[in-house]
């Protein structure tokens, strides 16, 4: 299969992202918010929540590279997309239903997912490097759910494949504690597939993806489906969580979190019910 990727097509369906291919079959998908560390805008988090529909359908495409502009990976949502979220109601909706579209597109998604995962992975950015099918960090990137901090359950991703990745003690210290990990560290305990040196991680990311795209596509494809029905079992715990968290913005601690982030210091919950 030599046809190439219609890269116009995608940057027109989805243009808060970038997109290249820099091998055939190869298609690299890049997270990029200049001086936000790649926050995912409102825009942003639609696309990241539908485009894995397109890349399912595209015969172009055998193998999916995704990856943070520069330095980073990304710091998961923007707080200015938290913030109407907290504050209007029709925003909150519909970011719901693209979070919970994000999860299980991507889970859905036939083709090969690899991630390359370098500086912070946080929140939203956090669910598409973990989900990815191989996952490939720096050893010195910091993986950081973010949720509890922000005074939200931990929903996005974390519940659907923590516990299956980690285990379930490992799964509660991070998430409950928001403590953050290390590329070297989550690979110590089964978060992610690889750790490398940072200047290591795409390289590496390239050598798993060119491995796959030149594999049996139905082989590939048919296990991946096959090992996606652990998270899919998950899916009703995953709902709950969701749920949970989004019920979560239209309560106190989420406007004490915001503030806090946005002014650098520890957030100051008041006890709650």
């Amino acid at each position: 299969m030599n046809t190439p990727i219609d890269l116009a097509r995608y940057a027109g369906d989805f243009p808060s992202l970038q997109f290249l291919n820099p091998e055939r079959g190869i298609l690299e998908l890049v997270i990029s918010n200049k001086g936000r560390v790649n926050a995912a805008t409102e825009a942003m988090h639609r696309d990241l929540a539908q485009v894995w529909r397109g890349i399912d359908i595209d015969d172009a495409v055998r193998v999916v590279i995704v990856r943070g502009e520069g330095a980073n990976f990304s710091s998961g949502g923007d707080f200015d997309m938290i913030d109407r979220m907290i504050n209007d109601e029709a925003t909150l909706v519909r970011v719901w239903k693209e979070a919970s579209d994000l999860v299980y597109n991507l889970i859905n998604c036939s083709k090969p997912v690899v991630s390359a995962i370098r500086g912070s992975a946080v929140g939203a950015g956090l669910a598409i490097a973990l989900l990815a099918d191989v996952s490939i960090a720096a050893d010195n990137a910091r993986i950081l759910d973010g949720h509890t901090r922000l005074g939200v359950a931990a929903g996005d991703h974390a519940v659907i494949i923590w516990p299956l990745l980690c285990g379930l003690a490992k799964a509660r210290y991070h998430l409950l504690t928001n403590k953050p990990l290390s590329g070297a560290e989550a690979e110590r305990i089964g978060l992610i597939a690889v750790a490398v040196p940072d200047g290591e991680v795409l390289a590496r990311a390239f050598e798993v993806a060119r491995g796959l795209a030149a594999g049996s596509s139905t082989a590939i494809r048919f296990t991946k489906h096959a090992l996606n029905n652990w998270l899919r079992l998950a899916g009703p715990s995953f709902d709950t969580s969701l749920a949970l968290e989004f019920l979560g913005f239209r309560l106190a601690d989420v406007r004490e979190g915001l503030a806090a982030a946005r002014d650098k210091r520890p957030p100051n919950f008041e006890p709650g019910p």
